[in-house]
């Protein structure tokens, strides 16, 4: 059976809401092109350079998920940047859904792998995008500056290629691997995910909304001074 789009794909969910004035509102200013592929393009730049990757600061909650609370935030980690570009896909009339994988991030912080107790990142989350006949994977996740700053290759979208994370940064390093496609889903299978990173992640997550113990603050201090000593 052909895999081609479903009204699902266009349809506003709890965490997918393309029909919050604030989701349609960015899409109506961001949204420029003159077809689906453009704006598509345009939409995936602009949900990655302007709300900041932050992998410390998460919520599981149905609220603390939804595309409407990146916008209000201002930040987000892959997950809820993904739920975000497939609202706004949506809200601009072009068929959306999430994609899921877990990666193994060879360059993730000590601190991070203390915390977590393995650098393995179980349902990294991506936007799957319909665009001239077939599903493009775009990753919305690292903010451009982010990149910039650290050495990472930018997730780049033109709408033809997937965009996934790179396998090595621009020095030469082992950066991301993928392990294991999850597939893909027309609404946040929220459950799975909080059942898996509970079982998982025991150390790093904790009450009923998971929320992290760590900030934001402390995620650019631990990488700017690995990246530093690794210059040394």
């Amino acid at each position: 059976m052909q895999d081609t789009p479903t009204p699902a794909d266009l349809a506003a969910t709890e965490t997918i809401d393309s029909r919050h004035p604030l989701v349609t509102e960015f899409a109506h200013a961001h949204a420029r092109g003159a077809n689906d592929r453009e704006r598509a393009v345009a939409l995936t730049h602009a949900v990655r350079d302007t709300f900041r990757y932050d992998p410390y600061r998460i919520d599981l909650s149905p609220a603390g998920m939804r595309a409407s609370t990146v916008l209000i935030n201002g930040y987000g980690w892959c997950v809820p940047k993904a739920i975000l570009l497939a609202a706004v896909c949506r809200a601009a009339g072009i068929p959306a859904r999430l994609g899921f994988a877990d990666v193994r991030n060879h360059m993730s912080t000590e601190r991070m792998r203390q915390t977590m107790k393995t650098d393995l990142f179980i349902w990294h989350g991506y936007t799957d995008i319909w665009l001239d006949g077939a599903w493009r994977k775009a990753t919305p996740a690292f903010n451009l500056s982010l990149c910039e700053k650290f050495g990472l290759h930018p997730l780049d979208f033109d709408g033809v290629q997937d965009s996934i994370y790179h396998s090595f940064d621009k020095a030469g390093n082992r950066h991301m691997e993928y392990v294991l496609e999850r597939g893909h889903f027309e609404d946040l299978p929220l459950t799975r995910i909080v059942t898996d990173f509970r079982r998982t992640y025991p150390g790093w997550l904790h009450g009923t909304d998971l929320h992290s113990e760590l900030a934001q603050d402390d995620f650019l201090a631990d990488v700017s001074r690995e990246s530093s000593s690794s210059g040394d």
